[in-house]
C-alpha cells in the first residue's frame, strides 16, 4: 500500500518547486519599437512665388498609410509584431509621448495572428488597464496593460488591435513598421476574426512593446541604432532585417535560446541632433534603460550625423567640430549602459561610398569612429559590421551583393551576414571583453 504521508509529502514539494519556478519568472521584452512624432509630406505652399511652384519638384509618392498621419476617428487598428521568445503571460505598452492631447483608448484586444488581418479565435484576449477596459492615457505619457494569460510563441506574429472611438489627433507612431497593419472603416472590430476591407500602412502606431513572463534566465538584447537597425530596405512583412535574422540564431541555439531582442532602431536617427525622432542621447534611457529584462545593448549609430555633417552647404549647425563629438556620445551612452548593469556591443559603422553625401571628409570620420570602436576598450565586446559589409576591392563602398540599391542600406542579404557575424558567446555569462566579428 503507497504511504499517504510520504505520497503527500510529495506532492507538497511539487507544489513548492512550481511556486518557486513561478515566483523566479519576471518580465521581459519580446517585442519593441521606439516612438516618433508622425511627420507631414511636405508640399509646395498654396501661395508660393510662381518661379519656385515652377522649380519645385514633383512630390513623391505617400507611403503607405499616410493618409493616417492626422490621425482616427471610430476606428480599429489592428497591428502586427513579430516575436522573439515566447512566454505563458503578455502584456502591451503604449506610448502617447508625441501628443498634447490626451489618448482615449476604447478596447484593446491581443491575439495570435493567422494571416494577414485574420487572428486565431481561440487565442483571443481582451486587455485591461488598471482594471478597466479603456484608458485614458495622458500627453507625454505611457501606459502598461494588466497581464493575460497568453501562450505567446516564439519567433510569432501577433496581433493588437486598438478602439479608437474618438478623434486622437496626430498619432504616436513608429515610421518604419516594415509590418502591414490594418485600420477598419469605421467602429470597434477589436474581437473581430478579421478586419474586412481594411485600409493598411506599413507603420504602428502607439504601441511600444510586448512583454512576455518568462523564466529567472530569460534576458534582452536591445539592438539600438538608426535605420540600418530599423531594416531600411529589407522586405516588408518578411522579418530580414539583422536584428529578426539574428533573434532566429538566438532561438536555434541551446546556449542562448532564452535570449530576446528587440529592435530600437529609427531610420534617420543621429547621435548629437535630433531628426527623425529625437536624438540617440535624448532617447536612450526611455528605449534602452527603461526595457524590461534588459542585459546587452548594441550601439550602431553614427552615421547619420556624419553623412549630414559633412554634406556639402551644410548650415553651421549641423556641422561637426570632429569625428571626437560622435565617440563623446558612444562614449556617453555606453557609460549610462554600464551603469546600469548592461554590457554594451559596439558595432562599426557600415560603408556607403557612392551615396548621398558621400565625402572623404565623411569617410575619414567614420574610420576615425571605428578604431575608437575597435581599439578604445569601452565595450563588453565589438561587432566589425564594417569588416561584414565593405567590398574587398574598394572598403569604402558595401559590396555590390549586399547593396539595396542606394549604396548604404544593405539588403536582406546583407543584413543576414550581418548577423551572422555575431559570436553568441558573448550572450553567455563568462564572456570577456573581446572583438566578436566572425570576419
Amino acid at each position: 500500500m503507497k504511504h499517504p504521508i510520504r505520497r503527500g509529502g510529495q506532492l507538497a514539494l511539487c507544489f513548492a518547486f512550481a511556486m518557486v519556478a513561478f515566483a523566479q519568472e519576471h518580465w521581459v521584452a519580446t517585442w519593441a519599437a521606439s516612438p516618433q512624432q508622425a511627420l507631414r509630406p511636405q508640399t509646395v505652399p498654396a501661395q508660393a512665388p510662381a518661379a519656385a511652384q515652377l522649380s519645385a519638384q514633383p512630390a513623391p509618392a505617400p507611403p503607405p498609410g499616410a493618409q493616417f498621419r492626422n490621425g482616427f476617428n471610430n476606428q480599429t487598428v489592428r497591428m502586427i509584431v513579430h516575436t522573439s521568445i515566447g512566454g505563458r503571460r503578455a502584456r502591451i505598452q503604449l506610448s502617447n509621448a508625441y501628443s498634447s492631447a490626451p489618448l482615449a483608448v476604447g478596447t484593446a484586444h491581443i491575439a495570435v495572428r493567422s494571416r494577414d488581418a485574420a487572428i486565431v479565435p481561440a487565442s483571443d484576449r481582451t486587455l485591461s488597464f488598471n482594471g478597466k477596459q479603456s484608458c485614458l492615457i495622458p500627453p507625454g505619457a505611457l501606459i502598461l496593460s494588466d497581464p493575460v494569460d497568453l501562450e505567446v510563441p516564439q519567433l510569432g506574429d501577433l496581433a493588437i488591435s486598438l478602439y479608437l472611438p474618438g478623434e486622437t489627433g496626430p498619432p504616436t507612431i513608429h515610421n518604419l513598421g516594415l509590418h502591414t497593419t490594418y485600420v477598419s472603416k469605421q467602429g470597434d472590430l477589436t474581437a473581430q476574426p478579421t478586419i474586412p476591407d481594411a485600409a493598411t500602412s506599413q507603420s504602428w502606431y502607439w504601441l511600444t512593446g510586448v512583454d512576455v513572463l518568462a523564466p529567472a534566465s530569460a534576458a534582452a538584447i536591445v539592438a539600438f541604432g538608426d535605420s540600418i537597425t530599423d531594416g531600411a530596405r529589407s522586405t516588408p512583412d518578411t522579418n530580414r532585417n539583422w536584428p529578426s535574422f539574428l533573434a532566429q540564431r538566438l532561438l536555434s541555439n541551446p546556449g542562448t535560446a532564452n535570449l530576446a531582442i528587440i529592435d530600437e532602431g529609427i531610420a534617420g536617427n543621429r547621435v548629437l541632433r535630433d531628426a527623425q525622432g529625437v536624438s540617440a542621447l535624448a532617447r536612450f534611457d526611455r528605449d534602452v534603460l527603461a526595457q524590461a529584462g534588459v542585459k546587452w545593448v548594441t550601439l550602431l549609430e553614427g552615421i547619420n550625423d556624419i553623412r549630414n555633417g559633412t554634406r556639402p552647404g551644410a548650415p553651421p549647425i549641423e556641422l561637426l567640430a570632429s569625428a571626437d563629438d560622435v565617440i563623446a556620445g558612444l562614449w556617453q551612452m555606453a557609460e549610462r549602459a554600464h551603469t546600469h548593469g548592461i554590457k554594451v556591443i559596439g558595432c562599426t559603422l557600415t560603408p556607403y561610398g557612392g551615396g548621398e553625401y558621400f565625402s572623404d571628409t565623411a569617410e575619414s570620420f567614420r574610420q576615425s569612429v571605428n578604431r575608437w570602436i575597435l581599439t578604445s576598450g569601452t565595450f563588453d565586446a565589438v561587432v566589425d559590421f564594417d569588416a561584414v559589409a565593405r567590398d574587398p576591392n574598394d572598403p569604402t563602398r558595401i559590396r555590390s551583393d549586399f547593396d539595396a540599391g542606394d549604396h548604404l542600406h544593405p539588403n536582406d542579404s546583407g543584413y543576414k551576414a550581418m548577423a551572422d557575424s555575431i559570436d553568441l558567446s558573448i550572450f553567455t555569462p563568462a564572456a570577456p571583453r573581446k572583438n566578436t566579428s566572425s570576419r
